[in-house]
C-alpha cells in the first residue's frame, strides 16, 4: 500500500470480472448469483466505508464509487464543482481483505490532506495535494448517472413458497401466473391430499400477498452503480451495489 499502481494498469468494472468473488472480502464464491461471502462481510465492509467519510466530504466529493479487481482496490471520485472522474487506484495487499486495504487507502490520503492543510492553512490546495495523486479522466457533464434499482416490496419467502421468481414479477399475466402456482401447490401441500397444514397456511398467505401486491404493485428505490459501492454527497452514505442488469 506505499505506492499506488502506475496510471496505465487496466480497471475492470466491479469486482474479479467474472461476478462470482465477495464484493467485499474479495473471496471466490461457488454461486455466480451470490455477491457476498456473508451478511456479516458485507456488513463490515459497509461500516468501513461510513467510517472514512471525511476526506470525501473534504474533497466536495458529489459520488464516489468503490469496487475491487483481481489485482486492486479502487475509488473514483466525482467532485460538485468538477467533470473529472479521480481515481485512486492502489495494489491489493495478498493475505489482507479488500476492506482492510480500503481503510489504509483512506487513512493514507486522509493523512496526506490534514498534513498539506497544516502546512499551508488552505482546504483548497490540501484538496488539490490529494486529488494530484489519483488518475484523472475526463467525462461529459451529466454523463455519470447513478441507476434507481426499483426492488418490489414483497417477501422472498412468499415467492419461495409458490415457487415463483422475483422475474415473474414483471409479468404481463401476473396475476394469472400467481394463481396458477397457487392451485399447484395447494394440490401438492392441502391437508386433504395428505399435506401439512401449517405449509398449506404458508402458501394461502404467500397467494393473498402476492395477489395485493399485484393489484397495487409497490417498490423500493435505490440509487447507485451495479458491482459498486456508491457514495453520495447527499447523503454522506456508502450503499451497496444495485443489482446488475440481466
Amino acid at each position: 500500500m506505499e505506492n499506488p499502481l502506475p496510471a496505465n494498469v487496466p480497471k475492470e468494472t466491479g469486482n474479479d470480472g467474472g461476478g462470482n468473488s465477495c464484493l467485499s472480502c474479495g473471496v471466490p464464491l461457488n454461486s455466480s448469483k451470490r455477491r457476498y461471502c456473508s451478511i456479516d462481510c458485507r456488513q463490515r465492509l459497509r461500516r468501513k466505508l461510513n467510517l472514512r467519510t471525511g476526506l470525501l466530504r473534504a474533497l466536495n466529493t458529489r459520488y464516489a464509487t468503490f469496487y475491487i479487481t483481481e489485482h486492486a482496490i479502487v475509488l473514483d471520485v466525482m467532485l460538485f464543482d468538477a467533470s473529472d472522474i479521480f481515481s485512486f487506484i492502489f495494489a491489493r495487499t495478498p493475505g489482507r481483505q479488500p476492506a482492510e486495504d480500503f481503510s489504509r487507502l483512506a487513512d493514507r490520503l486522509g493523512n496526506a490532506w490534514w498534513a498539506e492543510r497544516r502546512q499551508t492553512r488552505k482546504k483548497y490546495l490540501a484538496s488539490r495535494h490529494v486529488l494530484e495523486k489519483a488518475v484523472r479522466g475526463h467525462v461529459k457533464s451529466g454523463s455519470v448517472t447513478p441507476q434507481v434499482a426499483k426492488n418490489p416490496l414483497v417477501t422472498g419467502a412468499s415467492l419461495i413458497h409458490l415457487q415463483l421468481k422475483k422475474s415473474d414479477l414483471d409479468s404481463s399475466d401476473l396475476e394469472k401466473r400467481i394463481k396458477s402456482a397457487y392451485r399447484l401447490q395447494a394440490k401438492r401441500h392441502h391437508p386433504d391430499m395428505g399435506g401439512d397444514s401449517k405449509d398449506f397456511r404458508k402458501i394461502r398467505l404467500a397467494y393473498e400477498e402476492l395477489i395485493r401486491w399485484s393489484e397495487n404493485p409497490v417498490f423500493s428505490k435505490r440509487r447507485g452503480f451495479p458491482d459498486k459501492w456508491f457514495y453520495s454527497g447527499y447523503t454522506h452514505q456508502w450503499v451497496q451495489p444495485t443489482p446488475s442488469r440481466q
